[in-house]
């Protein structure tokens, strides 16, 4: 009886080391996958709460070939099915379950991105967010107003307070969650700069600041010259001089501008026309970047108070400290005299 339990135990023994080895070879073996037409990868969904026998029936159903028990014992065989993530996953060719296992403990979604440009207005922003790729568009429909209450910025205007910069996202994301990152990028890089701002600027708040900068980027896109443009500016403030800067005014017209401005259109009050109102418009026109902030609060030192196109293809700007000195400039680089 001894000799035939003792024999029991060796084949029960044996058993186990042989399927622990087929267990073993299996977990690192590529999963076939059932693609779509055109496409290089799977895409796996998620949800929070499922749990690890869901787990597996998802990663089967979306397409992986793999015997969903097989699948299932390996996940709580290795200890970890508590540990799988929620999330949107990507599985490429060559995946194998040891590999789906770690990607899901460690919770590594597939991300995408969205870049939000220096010198866009809100609603460039907005069809940015709308285009995205697979970005949930939450705010579609809203009201400026209220995207600023979801953003807890009640009563402020949405312009020139999200930080361009690239932002990933895991798929299916609300696009609010973009711009809550966005508006708390604006906040922190703004007050960086303003921190660092010259002892001598004429501007007297952080939002002072950041309506200065939204003038700055619309005004050149060398980067060289913004210190320049925003000594320029600074120098007018000082003084009480209207900042008779285009960039304002053709936001004030908003869908009127028809891409040409004319004069009428410097002549015709509004908020923005800083042809017609002396200091700062009411808001920012666009968003700026962190060198135009930095360009706002550390303007270059400079005598002058005007500046023009050079049309020489680099977007370089002529600078000059006189009236005279600038209609000589403007004769020269815009009228070709």
């Amino acid at each position: 009886m001894r000799r035939v339990f003792k024999s029991f135990v060796i084949l029960v023994f044996a058993g186990a080391l042989l399927l622990g080895g087929a267990v073993g070879w299996w977990v690192n073996q590529p999963m076939a996958l059932h693609l779509k037409p055109g496409s290089q990868v799977l895409d796996l969904e998620i949800e929070p709460g499922t749990t690890a026998s869901g787990v597996a029936a998802v990663v089967v159903a979306s397409g992986a070939v793999v015997p969903v028990l097989l699948l299932q014992a390996w996940f709580r065989i290795s200890g970890q099915a508590r540990q799988i993530k929620a999330g949107s996953y990507e599985l490429v060719s060559g995946t194998t379950p040891r590999k789906l296992l770690r990607m899901l403990v460690r919770g590594e979604e597939t991300l995408k991105s969205v870049t939000l440009v220096e010198g866009w207005t809100f609603s460039q922003v907005r069809v940015a967010l709308q285009k995205a790729e697979q970005l949930a568009p939450d705010t579609l429909g809203l009201s400026p107003e209220i995207i600023m209450q979801e953003l807890n910025k009640p009563g402020v205007y949405p312009e020139g307070r999200f930080f361009p910069d690239t932002y990933t996202y895991a798929k299916g994301s609300s696009d609010l969650t973009v711009l809550k990152r966005a508006a708390r990028a604006m906040d922190q890089r703004l007050g960086v700069a303003w921190a660092m701002r010259s002892p001598a600027t004429p501007l007297k708040t952080p939002e002072e600041a950041l309506i200065l900068a939204s003038i700055v980027e619309k005004e050149t896109g060398k980067p060289a010259d913004r210190p320049q443009i925003g000594g320029v500016f600074s120098n007018r403030l000082r003084i009480g001089m209207p900042l008779q800067t285009d960039p304002t005014v053709i936001y004030g017209l908003g869908a009127q501008f028809d891409g040409l401005l004319r004069k009428r259109d410097l002549l015709s009050d509004t908020p923005y026309n800083t042809y017609t109102r002396i200091g700062l418009p009411p808001t920012p026109i666009a968003m700026p970047g962190k060198a135009a902030l930095l360009a706002a609060v550390q303007p270059a030192p400079t005598k002058a108070l005007y500046f023009v196109a050079r049309n020489d293809g680099s977007g370089s700007s002529q600078f000059s400290a006189s009236l005279d000195e600038h209609n000589r400039a403007v004769n020269k680089y815009i009228r070709g005299q």
